[in-house]
């Protein structure tokens, strides 16, 4: 064996022998928020890619596919401010548990649902059924964020997050909920009023964090 080769393996046998041997770093959530950055990206791509011009080049044309831009300008703020939100979260995670990830790919695989139902809404031009899995897959997302809260704030005892902050995030979470719900329900009859309930929801959430809160510490 080369001598070179000799000095490099026994530095290396010496880093995990006697009192140097040190156990990994546990896992750091770095990863898990630039995958999910990827997903969140993807999403808007694939959006985009869905749009298809008018057949005749008139204004009237257009117009005539308002369902269409209608259907992609709430989906659009819709990817946006889950993405603020999720970011605003994930910057209380301190470790990427188990627990955390099967969360975390539960609340993306609830997103990779949105261009779908995007795309039957729009080309249905809203309407009741395809407005009211629209509204169900907002009410999906909400549940697994809802698990997000649970593990990152609920679980984790986070400080800088008072009592009172949690109770006002879990009212807001729990309430726009129910509202998802109602929306898909109402959609059935009046896709118009569920879709504008849907819209309402999403303004709630355009400031992520709750009143009163700190801002984590990254």
């Amino acid at each position: 064996m080369p001598e070179a080769l000799r000095s490099s393996l026994t530095g290396c046998r010496a880093q995990f022998t006697g009192n140097d041997m040190r156990m990994l770093p546990r896992a750091t959530p770095e990863r898990l928020s630039a995958f999910s950055d990827g997903v969140f990206a993807v999403l808007i791509t694939v959006l985009v890619l869905e749009l298809r011009p008018p057949e005749l080049p008139t204004f009237a044309a257009l117009l005539s596919l308002w369902p269409t831009w209608l259907s992609y300008a709430v989906s659009y703020l819709f990817i946006a401010i889950v993405w603020t939100n999720h970011h605003y979260l994930m910057r209380y995670a301190s470790e990427a548990t188990p627990r955390l990830l099967w969360f975390n790919f539960a609340h993306l695989f609830s997103m990779s649902l949105l261009p779908l139902s995007t795309a039957w809404m729009a080309v249905s031009r809203l309407s009741p059924q395809p407005v009211a899995f629209y509204a169900a897959v907002f009410f999906l997302v909400n549940v697994t964020y809802l698990g997000l809260i649970w593990e990152l704030i609920d679980r984790s005892q986070v400080d800088g997050v008072s009592p009172t902050v949690r109770r006002i995030m879990h009212f807001r979470s729990i309430t726009t909920l129910c509202l998802f719900g109602a929306a898909a329900a109402v959609a059935l009859i009046y896709p118009l009023v569920g879709l504008g309930i849907c819209i309402c929801c999403l303004l709630v959430y355009l400031k992520p964090e709750p009143p009163g809160a700190e801002t984590p510490q990254t």
